[in-house]
């Protein structure tokens, strides 16, 4: 059965619009614990517009489930990861005047770095996942590098308009989980997944887990974080 692990990271967004310390991440982290969460995945970005360093370091010490960070692999931010030791890297692209994570890491490009911070990652007993599009080249590439899942991008499937293409995205995503338990990848879905079109999806045997955050915050502010984190369980063991 899937599990859900809860971005926190626009949490911080609001917190960060007045510079301030609330909403605490933390605290919402223990709510999403609290609601039935499997984990909780923040995003430390170079230049930490919504979580920081005392986010992560704090998390690490307060989550008694799972904790993902998502990251790029520029050489300061794997050094904070080997030095908080989370359960679990997500390695995604990061640009810097981006709103959200475009597309998915490219491995086949990056493949002898990517294989480089998988091995230090793995000496550090941390599990790594790469952000990638449904691509075969892609998912070949992270099985080679010693990666332990992929997350597939959902973003296409979530942008798709009318049911020949949304149909079209998901025979992609499943072709994609094929591929990758061939190779002995978990798989981990995530990226522009609602309430309104997670069900779908959610019904592809063999995702493991999936990462949603802006949603699960967007519905917080007007029924609670622990509500919220809720009624996407229910959404997503709904069959």
């Amino acid at each position: 059965m899937a599990v859900l692990n809860v971005n926190i990271d626009h949490v911080a967004t609001v917190r960060q619009a007045r510079l301030t310390d609330e909403p605490d991440p933390v605290w919402a982290a223990v709510q999403c614990e609290l609601a039935g969460a499997n984990g909780i995945t923040v995003h430390l970005r170079q230049d930490r517009r919504h979580i920081c360093d005392r986010d992560v370091r704090i998390l690490k010490e307060t989550v008694a489930c799972k904790l993902n960070l998502e990251m790029c692999m520029a050489e300061p931010i794997v050094k904070i990861a080997e030095a908080i030791q989370p359960d679990q890297v997500t390695l995604v692209p990061e640009k810097r005047a981006e709103l959200t994570t475009e597309g998915g890491l490219d491995c086949v490009r990056h493949q002898t770095r990517l294989a480089e911070v998988v091995k230090r990652m793995h000496k550090k007993r941390i599990l790594v996942s790469t952000f990638i599009a449904p691509d075969a080249e892609q998912i070949i590439a992270s099985a080679q590098t010693h990666c332990d899942a992929i997350e597939l991008h959902t973003g296409m499937y979530a942008n798709a308009k009318g049911p020949g293409a949304i149909r079209k995205r998901l025979i992609d995503l499943e072709r994609g989980r094929d591929l990758a338990m061939e190779n002995k990848l978990v798989v981990h879905a995530g990226h522009g997944l609602t309430y309104r079109n997670i069900a779908d999806v959610a019904r592809i045997e063999g995702l493991c887990e999936f990462n949603i955050g802006h949603s699960i915050i967007a519905r917080a502010v007007f029924v609670g974080i622990g509500q919220a984190t809720a009624e996407m369980i229910k959404l997503i063991h709904k069959k």
